[in-house]
């Protein structure tokens, strides 16, 4: 073991080997300093322990691995562990590894750049952040059966993270918030009952989902988030779906947007939007205008079949019919000659001013939900 508590016990910067660097099992307690190192090989840390508890760990800045950064199994670390800026040639793999470093960050790897694989799955438990913010990894980016603690902030940060898969199905919901913001993360593995329970996915962009989920459920995935009303999500979501061909879900995810919206807007916008939504779903349910359209001509013929209007010039006249005399009230632009010749009269009178209200209300928020349809296109 080497000792210097609170200072650097192994001093190593710039390190440069012509061939694998192993440090099997190696026991540090203090900080273990490797920046800007440059390793012509593989970099194996299987089964040491690095403690500087409050302080950092492994402090390996900007170094340079031709092959695999091997922190399993057996990996433990009293502090943090840092490899911001870091490029490795092949993967990086802290499977079963124990990252301690409580109410701190445990891993800050922010900018590495990895051409295959970074693991941080199959049994790591990290007390404390883990930050990959800006990192670039080749192929598979894994959570997959970890375990991560950081109950008073941001657990997992991959703010502007790329990577071909990521697999965020931990062993458990990851204690604290998830900042995915402006990440791109390929093809992405989850399951619902390890969602975080705060989850960021401000500008997150993802080729597929890979878990099947109906979009209901994957709406509860995305009010996870602490942000007010933000579109991108639901847009995402909708384009994810659209690719699978599921227009339907599509429609649900954008119809939910619509509402989320609403409520931030002003009184009078969202009395607006709640007319929208009850007549045509802001434009993803025409079909709800054609209800209430035959279920106010219904009503409208049953009232003037039992309660005729009277003719304004009765020699001049066509014959009443209640069933036209209803349309020509409800629709705005076409005429049958029938709203012309006759005058309600009582309570038909409301009858004839609400048919024809509610007849411009469905033209405006149909032809709404039109011009919303084509700017989709």
């Amino acid at each position: 073991m080497i000792t210097a508590p609170g200072h650097e016990a192994v001093s190593a910067v710039r390190l440069t080997t012509g061939g694998d660097l192993l440090c099997t099992h190696l026991a540090v307690h203090g900080t273990t300093r490797l920046t800007g190192g440059c390793i012509a090989g593989e970099f194996d840390l299987e089964g040491a322990h690095l403690s500087s508890p409050g302080g950092t760990a492994l402090d390996a800045y900007h170094m340079q691995i031709t092959e695999d950064l091997t922190f399993h199994p057996g990996f433990r670390a009293g502090g943090k562990v840092i490899l911001s800026g870091a490029k490795v040639a092949a993967a990086i793999g802290f499977c079963g590894a124990r990252l301690d470093n409580p109410g701190g960050t445990a891993l800050e790897a922010v900018d590495v750049t990895v051409s295959r694989n970074f693991d941080l799955g199959v049994g790591l438990t990290a007390n404390g952040g883990i930050t990959l913010d800006g990192t670039h990894i080749g192929t598979r980016l894994s959570l997959h059966d970890a375990t991560v603690v950081h109950p008073t902030g941001t657990a997992l940060s991959l703010r502007l993270t790329q990577a071909r898969e990521t697999d965020l199905r931990t062993r458990t919901a990851i204690d604290g918030s998830v900042d995915a913001g402006n990440a791109q993360l390929g093809v992405l593995y989850d399951a619902p009952a390890t969602w975080p329970a705060r989850l960021r996915l401000s500008d997150t962009s993802y080729d597929a989902l890979a878990t099947p989920l109906t979009a209901t459920e994957r709406l509860t995935w995305i009010r996870r988030s602490p942000d007010s009303y933000l579109p991108q999500p639901y847009e995402q979501l909708a384009a994810a779906y659209r690719r699978l061909g599921h227009e339907d879900e599509a429609r649900t995810v954008l119809l939910a947007k619509h509402r989320r919206r609403r409520s931030g807007l002003r009184l009078h916008a969202r009395v607006w939007g709640y007319v929208q939504d009850a007549t045509v779903g802001y434009g993803y349910r025409p079909t709800r205008a054609a209800l209430w359209l035959m279920a106010l001509l219904a009503l409208g013929t049953a009232f003037f079949s039992a309660h005729p209007p009277t003719p304004l010039e009765a020699a001049k006249a066509p014959p009443f019919n209640p069933l036209f005399y209803a349309l020509d009230l409800l629709l705005p632009i076409i005429g049958f000659g029938q709203k012309g010749a006759f005058a309600p009269h009582g309570i038909g009178q409301w009858i004839a001013y609400t048919l024809t209200t509610a007849g411009w209300i469905l033209a405006t928020t149909v032809t709404a939900g039109v011009s919303r349809a084509l700017s989709r296109q």
